[in-house]
């Protein structure tokens, strides 16, 4: 809590007036029991109709004011509970926003996203219930004892038996209910995962026909996160009638033998009426309590799962006073090693290469030759597990990430696009980029030929994930996006597989035309990079060729066995 509790800063006054309207509304509600009582051991018996209008009338104000302090208390709570839940989330999304892509492996979308949500809410309400519910029902409890020991003390013992007796139920109750929390907040995981999965996917579902096979995964996991619910469901109603069997018996205790006190004369009618409302507000707060603990289980696994984000450290940190930017876009592999955190093997082994700034390389080899591991290195997606590596002569690990990534354009092999206009999309770039810087990025990337022809231009808008693109078009915005960077250094992942030949040369001639700037082409297809200075062939997870496009043909099998498949394939077209 130590780590939660500072974000709790901006609505403190809330916090701080919550409980304190919430002890007033208690007052008022443990003043109209004994109010009560006068009424009737008094006003009644002494058929004194002012006294029994002038205490109704006290009685009703205290009733009024009990539910103006409840009203403003619930709004106090509500504002620093929900306020702290959203401080809390926020403090969660932006460390998710500073996780690397190994720290990304490490969550699953789905998990992170229950986190962000599910979790922060739980917290909202265990806050404002601790706000308000923890603090009425001890409060409630301790007066109304007071006021029943002040009424009749030999009767009140009855609380010696009820009070132990709920307490020891309470917590077997919710020793049994700890674990069942917990296994329920990874169950909702399971099902946010597939969900998330599912509609992602919704295309390719609905094209394999596979929607009943889609809705058995989905049963199966919903069904055990309803067995889950109802486990601790049941166990949170298993509370409730052994408690409201205390709370019967009390009464039923009170009445014989208060019952016996009234017609002894020892006790008046009206202290008996106060009194089993007494009973009922102890017994009551004790259910309130039951309850509050119930849901203070939930907040603690919750509490727990934020904590396990927010104290997961990045794998990758800057060092103190980095230098900002790279010099230019050269790039050095030293005798590199690189395995992910969760393997024992190395996924790539003993790189070494240099790539003079300028240069355009391309990188070809079988799936799962490690070509994509390679390039992440760059700009400190991952960092190498032994050896180095340099941009512009210096390790990337003495520049700031920013700086770095400002420096690096990396255009992935899945592209998104985010809901917005085009315009939007192109300043994730360069926020400061024009329409004519826009326009220019666009026509390099060979996108502005089916931009032009929107009636909104840059206006034009782009659905979630682009989905009113085509894969082409999307590849094609995505590279225009990345050279709005002005990058020393560019990078295409297999950016170009969806782009048909004309077009994906023209894009390559554009890179050829640039200076400076260093480009690195993943690519399938061997036109895709055979006007490259250098082509590098990777296999398992080495290079086992550098070469151009004709030496390489002489000298690498792999390159040849490649080259010979697709133009076997082009000629059979």
């Amino acid at each position: 809590m130590k780590q939660l509790l500072p974000y709790m800063r901006k609505y403190a006054l809330y916090a701080i007036l919550c409980p304190i309207l919430m002890i007033l509304e208690v007052f008022a509600d443990i003043a109209v029991p004994y109010l009560m009582s006068r009424i009737v051991d008094v006003g009644i018996v002494n058929s004194d109709v002012d006294y029994v209008l002038k205490v109704g009338l006290i009685m009703i104000l205290a009733s009024l004011l009990g539910m103006l302090f409840g009203g403003l208390s619930s709004y106090a709570g509500a504002r620093a509970g929900y306020g702290f839940a959203a401080e809390i989330r926020s403090k969660t999304f932006k460390k998710v926003q500073e996780f690397t892509f190994a720290n990304l492996d490490e969550f699953s979308v789905s998990s992170l996203i229950t986190r962000l949500t599910n979790d922060c809410n739980t917290i909202g309400q265990v806050t404002m219930m601790s706000l308000r519910m923890a603090v009425r029902a001890p409060f409630m409890m301790v007066f109304a004892l007071i006021m029943s020991f002040t009424i009749n003390p030999s009767l009140a013992r009855v609380f010696m038996v009820s009070i132990p007796l709920t307490a020891i139920l309470i917590i077997l109750v919710l020793t049994k209910a700890r674990p069942l929390f917990m296994k329920f907040q990874t169950r909702v995981d399971r099902v946010n995962a597939i969900i998330k999965e599912n509609l992602a996917g919704i295309r390719v579902v609905k094209s394999f026909n596979r929607q009943e096979y889609e809705e058995k995964r989905f049963k199966k996991r919903n069904d055990a996160l309803r067995d889950t619910a109802l486990k601790a469901i049941s166990t949170v109603i298993f509370v409730m009638p052994l408690l409201n069997l205390i709370i019967y018996g009390t009464i039923i205790a009170v009445l014989w033998f208060g019952g016996n006190q009234v017609v002894a004369g020892a006790m008046g009618r009206g202290e008996l009426i106060s009194f089993i409302t007494y009973i009922t507000q102890v017994m009551m707060s004790l259910m309130m309590i039951s309850m509050f603990f119930m849901q203070l289980l939930r907040g603690i696994a919750s509490k727990d799962r934020i904590l396990e984000v927010w104290n997961t450290e990045p794998e990758i940190k800057e060092i103190e006073r980095p230098i900002s930017e790279p010099k230019d876009g050269s790039i050095e592999f030293k005798n590199v090693y690189f395995k992910y955190p969760a393997s024992k093997e190395y996924t790539l082994k003993d790189i070494n290469l240099k790539i003079d700034s300028g240069e355009v390389i391309g990188i070809i080899g079988s799936t799962g030759s490690s070509k994509s591991t390679l390039v992440q290195l760059i700009p400190r997606l991952y960092d190498a597990t032994e050896g180095s590596v340099l941009v512009g002569g210096r390790n990337v690990k003495d520049y700031s990430l920013k700086g770095l990534r400002d420096s690096v354009a990396f255009v992935l092999q899945k592209n998104t696009l985010f809901s917005g206009t085009i315009r939007e999309n192109m300043k994730w770039g360069n926020e400061n980029a024009t329409d004519e810087m826009i326009i220019e990025a666009l026509k390099l990337a060979q996108a502005w030929e089916f931009v032009s022809k929107y009636e909104d231009g840059l206006d034009h808008i782009v659905e979630q994930g682009g989905s009113n693109f085509s894969g082409g078009q999307k590849q094609r915005l995505t590279i225009a996006r990345a050279l709005l960077k002005e990058p020393k250094i560019i990078i295409l992942d297999d950016s170009t597989s969806a782009v048909d030949m004309t077009t994906d040369a023209k894009i390559q001639q554009a890179f050829k035309n640039l200076g400076d700037l260093t480009t690195i082409i993943i690519a399938q297809r061997i036109s895709s990079i055979q006007h490259a200075d250098r082509i590098i062939v990777m296999n398992e997870g080495q290079i086992e060729s550098i070469g151009d496009h004709e030496s390489l043909l002489k000298t690498s099998a792999i390159y040849r066995e490649i080259y010979e498949s697709q133009e076997k394939g082009v000629i059979r077209e």
